[in-house]
């Protein structure tokens, strides 16, 4: 106990005990300070709260008994008991079963393992044998299956040419697209060409002039052949571009659910949009029975009848006048332009949103109709103001130019080439550079003239390898395929080279000097051309950096 005064007022002291209680056991140390002028160490909270003890539950939980393993050693010998009997005086063991051994030929360390050396090699010889054996024979089973291989390749390859020329037979023979009728002009202005050709050098004077004229006649038939192929290709593509408008109009809501399951949902809009692309399929039937087709003129007459405007009062005029003259037993070849007329106006009608709301989301009207001013250009060719997706514009030009349709009319009437293949390889080289994931846009700057002129001027339209010529196997990749594609980073070459040369690490190395050299002129006529282009300087001027930054790695690296 000890004792201490307080002062309890201005003159007066109180005594107060302090009882001070002593720990009985050893504080642990869970961490503080201690102060380095005085030396006293000052401990956590932790290690001044007396630790609390577990009750006591009357059971002895752990003993020295059970944490101990109780060890006893005990020799033992198995007992063995045996004897042994000899003859002797009065005692007669036969010695019939007895054995006789004699002492071979001593041999020394050394020949003994002579021998052991002996028959080690002859197991090595049986193992080696064996093991030629089985190699040999998985070298068979891998040829075997390589030959397999190779010929199914080649099968393929075989097909594969087949099946293009078949549908490039198949385009010229009933052309539908833009780029089958390309190549249907394209096989005519060539045919001309032989033609021409074989007049000039076998006839002369009038029977040349004859022919040619007589050839001339025949180009004009084939000519107006073609184009009314055209306009029936261009009526079918019509109507199946309707119905496929139709078609997005009826669609379902869909939605992913959480599962991976697609989940879809018929709204009122997309309802509507089914039951008015079922009637225009209807009206646009033909050869059908007159009660069929007044039973579908009815149908229609109600459903435009629910809204009152000027476009609805003429499309029920038009349908009650074709009731009249089915009436009448007018004949359906007198009828035709009248249905066409319904079929058109019922078509303006789907697509007005009043009435399908489905189609306000699929037409694109811009809501400020004065941007249309700045979005439109002249094409002084057909003197039309049209959209900017109209005009191919060449990487090369500094001006709009002529519209798509002026193109393409100029391309039929005088060139007459084919730019099928060369859209080919752009869009396999575009897919490719896209799988770099390296940021590239060069190769979204190249139009197709310039990439035809790549081709035809710089690489011949043929394998910088190979010299393979057949366009449909040529591909477009990368000269060093650590930077990104452009015209003076390019190499043409066939498939099977251009899966090869992208393994490569080191061009240097794999390719001779003089072939090298070769691809570098090339690269420098390139950037000579698409020097002239504005929109590809800046890019220019980064690979010049970046040579001369290789080139200069590459002397100190010598040095």
């Amino acid at each position: 106990y000890f004792g201490t005064s307080i002062l309890t007022g201005s003159d007066s002291f109180q005594e107060v005990v302090v009882k001070v209680e002593r720990p009985t056991y050893n504080k642990p140390f869970l961490g503080g300070f201690r102060n380095v002028s005085t030396g006293v160490e000052f401990h956590n909270a932790g290690s001044q709260t007396k630790p609390k003890k577990r009750p006591d539950k009357g059971i002895e939980l752990f003993s020295r008994g059970t944490q101990t393993a109780v060890e006893k050693n005990i020799r033992q010998q198995t007992r063995n008991t045996t004897s042994t009997q000899m003859t002797k005086t009065g005692l007669f063991v036969s010695n019939m079963t007895d054995k006789l051994i004699t002492p071979g030929k001593y041999f020394t360390a050394e020949e003994y393992h002579k021998r052991r050396v002996e028959a080690v090699i002859v197991i090595q010889k049986y193992f080696r044998r064996w093991h030629a054996a089985n190699l040999v024979q998985n070298l068979k089973v891998q040829r075997r299956f390589r030959l397999a291989r190779e010929a199914q390749e080649e099968l393929q390859k075989k097909w594969e040419k087949e099946e293009k020329l078949r549908r490039e037979y198949e385009k010229k023979l009933n052309p539908k697209t833009r780029e089958d009728f390309e190549l249907l002009y394209h096989e005519l202005q060539l045919w001309m060409q032989e033609e021409t050709e074989r007049i000039n050098r076998t006839l002369t004077g009038a029977k040349r002039k004859a022919a040619l004229y007589t050839l001339l006649e025949e180009e004009t038939e084939l000519i107006a052949c073609i184009g009314m192929h055209k306009l029936s290709a261009n009526l079918e593509n019509q109507q199946k571009a309707i119905l496929h408008f139709l078609g997005k109009c009826a669609q379902p809501r869909r939605w992913k659910a959480f599962d991976g399951k697609i989940t879809e949902m018929d709204t009122q809009n997309s309802l509507r949009g089914k039951e008015l692309l079922e009637i225009y399929r209807s009206i646009n039937t033909k050869d059908i029975p007159k009660d069929e087709r007044i039973s579908v003129l009815l149908t229609l007459k109600w459903t435009v009848k629910e809204h009152e405007c000027k476009l609805t009062q003429e499309i029920v005029a038009l349908i009650d006048r074709e009731i009249d003259l089915i009436s009448r037993e007018v004949k359906e070849c007198n009828l035709e332009g009248l249905r066409k007329r319904i079929c058109t106006l019922f078509l303006q009608y789907i697509k007005t949103p009043e009435f399908n709301p489905q189609v306000a989301g699929l037409i694109k009207v811009p809501q400020d109709p004065l941007t249309l001013y700045k979005n439109f250009y002249f094409c002084h060719s057909c003197e039309k103001y049209l959209a900017p997706t109209e005009f191919p514009i060449p990487a090369s030009s500094h001006t709009i130019g002529r519209c798509r349709s002026c193109y393409q009319l100029d391309n039929e009437a005088r060139k007459r080439e084919a730019y099928f293949k060369y859209r080919l390889i752009l869009e396999n080289l575009r897919k490719s550079e896209v799988d770099y994931q390296d940021d590239s846009k060069i190769v979204f700057l190249v139009q197709l003239p310039d990439m035809q002129y790549l081709i035809e001027k710089i690489w011949n339209c043929q394998s910088a390898l190979s010299a393979c010529s057949d366009l449909y196997e040529l591909v477009m990749v990368r000269w060093d395929k650590r930077h990104e594609w452009s015209p003076w980073n390019t190499i043409l070459l066939t498939k099977e080279e251009a899966d090869a040369h992208l393994k490569l690490c080191n061009l240097q190395k794999t390719y001779e000097a003089p072939f090298i050299y070769k691809i570098e002129q090339k690269h420098i006529r390139a950037k000579k051309y698409f020097a002239q282009i504005p929109a590809m300087s800046s890019f220019l001027h980064r690979s010049n950096n970046q040579s001369n930054a290789n080139s200069y790695q590459k002397h100190s690296s010598l040095k």
